[in-house]
């Protein structure tokens, strides 16, 4: 049986002028875990093999880049004040808040997009093929997100934020679904055995877990996945 999609109604959405100072400061670590993820074969070897010299240079620069960027008030979030306030007013969208949701694309779906190859590979194979699959996929397949991004096709980095009443939605489902579902994946590979049968549980609780997640996200059971509908002010993060 289908699910009802949930809404909600832009006029019955409490406003606010100004970002407060704790609601900022929370909105930094997303980026920095963003930025973080992005050079996917070192992320990679740190799940893999634990942290290294490389990941530690690595998160420097991402804590120096973010930082900057926080005090300037350009990451989503971060703004002293939101920055948009109407979902049907035609506004430029910000090139910062591309740029941050197209990284954040990228991560989303690449992670999703490789590690079920890896699991699909393992099943049918009895080979794990994760490794050589984040060599020489990774970036391409990354770097193809986020062009799309940057080119403004993908939701909530569009030039204009006229859309963001439902783009949001999107971006949140994804977000949630990837996250839980890599979440659990991770929480199978620790805990069950290095065995053909595991390497099957662990497909089908993935497969499933973004399966099912995806399909709360699109009835509006999850947080930010119902569309708001058009009508009075509204603060969007």
């Amino acid at each position: 049986m289908p699910l009802a999609l949930k809404v909600e109604y832009a006029h019955q959405k409490k406003i606010r002028e100004r970002n407060k100072r704790y609601y900022r400061v929370l909105h930094w670590p997303i980026w920095i875990w963003v930025f973080f993820l992005a050079p996917g074969p070192l992320t990679f070897d740190l799940f893999a093999k634990g942290p290294s010299g490389w990941n530690l240079v690595w998160l420097v620069a991402v804590l120096l880049g973010t930082g900057a960027a926080a005090m300037k008030g350009q990451l989503p979030g971060v703004e002293p004040r939101p920055y948009i306030l109407r979902f049907t007013e035609d506004r430029p969208n910000p090139w910062y808040r591309r740029i941050c949701y197209s990284f954040a694309w990228s991560d989303a779906i690449t992670f999703a997009l490789l590690n079920l190859s890896g699991l699909i590979g393992a099943v049918v194979t009895h080979t794990w093929y994760l490794k050589q699959i984040y060599q020489y996929a990774y970036f391409p397949v990354y770097l193809t997100v986020l062009l799309l991004g940057l080119g403004g096709i993908m939701p909530r980095v569009r030039p204009s934020t006229k859309g963001e009443g439902t783009e949001r939605r999107y971006f949140y489902g994804t977000v949630w679904a990837v996250t839980l579902a890599q979440s659990l994946l991770l929480v199978l590979w620790k805990i069950l055995p290095r065995t053909h049968s595991a390497d099957v549980v662990k497909l089908a609780a993935y497969a499933g877990a973004l399966t099912a997640l995806g399909a709360c996200a699109a009835a509006g059971l999850l947080p930010r996945t119902r569309p708001i509908l058009p009508g009075e002010l509204i603060v969007a993060d």
